[in-house]
């Protein structure tokens, strides 16, 4: 596989890997442009855009969009995340000039109808109400805002009633303008694809976008705290333990990763053994570690019933303490292992791999070599894991989220006294990030 880059006038990159044993191509474009990038009166207008974007443009109805490339039994989605938004398809070779044209349609002369609009924000609040039926979603949205209280990172991406039904399509315009800019954006492709066809098709469709570079997002603060969300009349609770994890720029980044992976990344994992195997305390337990440009989270979530609630935390808490003290050389193996093999994995498929080199150049500059991601683990030592392990734990605050029936689940002022954890943070900590909405 090689991959190839370029740049269109207005700064847009084009990156595409040739698999030249595939016969269908994977494309799409991705913009450095999410949640976290919405201020407070915009919360969840990078959802509704994505939504929107398929509802109709100047040049297609709504209906035609979706007939065309399932006329070429082509596939069309998109996908909002804190930092990136991305439109994707799947198509035969000979239909990529197909593909690129409703892309850059879509993009570019999307008419955002106000009837179009006004459906599609009822379709969005019946998923923030789904959303709200979900304890293991609810976990989440209560982790991210007891992390990053009062700031962009710590809203969910769904927005709220009262904010997705106040947009209009003025709203939808104005931030386009603001954060679709070429040099925030890739044009991404892998499979049966040729990289100058590819360049010449994105020049066509996307050079209209303005060269200005985007604005920044507003820095986050990690601060860490409690939520408890009391349900009695749900069988299982919702459980998760977080602490400050590592920037995908930080040089522990991929330690970081190897941790999450050696405690609770597969049914080998530490915490997969010990508190679902040997104990029978829950059904569900996993660590995981997710990073953005100035921090990052590291967690472990599991779901169980109340009557494990007692014994499931000082268990958890004990593995947490031993990770610092005891990690095997075994144990570091088998986790590279499985990082490699998804590595290799992802690479197979022409949707992950174009994701992957998008995602890699908006992250890191530049798409990684697959030597060069898995150099990023091999010399990564037990005693790095280790010693991660305990800055992570002691270096900030724990947050902890539950959802369910949590009478018994143990208190984070007993959990940090266990860790020797960072105090928690002030009221005063709190209100200072407040400005970042």
């Amino acid at each position: 596989m090689t991959v190839n880059m370029s740049s269109l006038a207005n700064g847009l990159t084009v990156l595409s890997d040739e698999m030249p044993h595939l016969k269908s191509t994977a494309v799409g474009v991705w913009v450095s442009a999410g949640s976290r990038h919405e201020k407070a009166g915009q919360h969840g207008i990078s959802h509704l855009l994505e939504h929107m974007a398929f509802k109709g443009t100047s040049n297609r109805s709504a209906v035609a969009i979706v007939e065309e490339i399932e006329a070429v039994g082509g596939e069309l989605n998109a996908a909002t995340g804190l930092e990136h938004t991305s439109y994707y398809a799947r198509v035969l070779e000979e239909d990529l000039p197909l593909a690129i044209d409703i892309l850059g349609d879509i993009l570019v002369n999307s008419s955002f109808d106000p009837d179009e609009l006004h459906r599609e924000k009822h379709v969005i609040l019946q998923e923030i109400g789904a959303s709200h039926d979900m304890p293991e979603d609810r976990v989440f949205d209560h982790l991210q805002e007891l992390a990053f209280p009062g700031q962009p990172l710590g809203r969910t991406i769904l927005g709220t009633p009262d904010t997705v039904s106040d947009f209009n399509p003025s709203d939808l315009h104005q931030y386009m303008d603001t954060h679709y800019r070429g040099p925030s954006m890739i044009l991404s492709a892998a499979g049966a694809v040729k990289h100058e066809e590819l360049v010449a098709l994105g020049k066509e469709a996307l050079s209209s976008f303005d060269a200005e570079e985007s604005p920044l997002p507003t820095p986050a603060t990690y601060l860490g705290g409690e939520s408890r969300d009391l349900q009695r009349d749900l069988m299982e609770a919702q459980v998760i333990l977080a602490f400050e994890g590592r920037s995908y720029k930080d040089k522990d980044f991929y330690t970081a990763q190897i941790l999450a992976t050696m405690l609770g990344g597969g049914m080998s994992s530490r915490l997969f053994q010990e508190v679902r195997e040997k104990r029978g305390l829950c059904y569900s337990v996993y660590a995981f570690h997710w990073g953005v440009v100035e921090t990052g989270l590291f967690g472990i979530h599991a779901a169980t019933g109340a009557e494990n609630l007692e014994e499931l935390m000082p268990v958890i808490t004990g593995e947490l303490a031993r990770a610092a003290e005891d990690l095997t050389e075994v144990e570091l193996n088998r986790a590279r292992a499985q990082i490699k093999a998804g590595l290799l994995m992802g690479m197979e498929s022409p949707s992950a791999r174009a994701g992957q080199l998008a995602r890699q150049k908006l992250l890191f500059g530049h798409p990684k070599s697959l030597e060069e991601m898995i150099d990023s683990v091999a010399n990564i030592s037990v005693a790095d894991v280790r010693d991660l392990a305990g800055n992570l734990i002691t270096g900030s605050p724990p947050s902890m989220a539950s959802v369910g029936p949590v009478e018994n689940l143990m208190w984070i002022d007993e959990i940090s006294s266990r860790l020797g954890c960072a105090p928690a943070a002030t009221e005063e900590q709190i209100k200072a990030v407040g400005g970042g909405l």
